[in-house]
């Protein structure tokens, strides 16, 4: 049996609310790297983020198959946004 779980964008480092160089400005979608219905493995990057100094890559949290998306190049985002869902195998 098959479930789908939400991918989100995690949780900021903490360091950037003290020091902010890393995370200084706003936070977008530089780029997908997948598509619905494309297959995923574990760890595969699905987006990249630009905070303007840094390029940072969200990972898929399980292999499956990419449901939806809900994020495009260019977005702006936010700490806890849906980016996807993703169709996983039990077990």
């Amino acid at each position: 049996m098959n479930r789908i779980i939400e991918v989100c964008i995690p949780k900021y480092p903490e360091c950037w609310s003290s020091c902010g160089n890393c995370g200084s400005g706003e936070v977008s979608v530089d780029d997908v790297l997948v598509l619905p219905g494309d297959a995923v493995a574990r760890d595969d990057t699905l987006i990249v983020l630009e905070t303007g100094k840094v390029a940072i890559d969200i990972p898929a949290p399980r292999a499956g198959t990419i449901v939806e998306l809900f994020v495009a190049a260019g977005d702006l985002v936010g700490e806890g946004q849906l980016i996807a869902t993703l169709e996983i195998g039990e077990g």
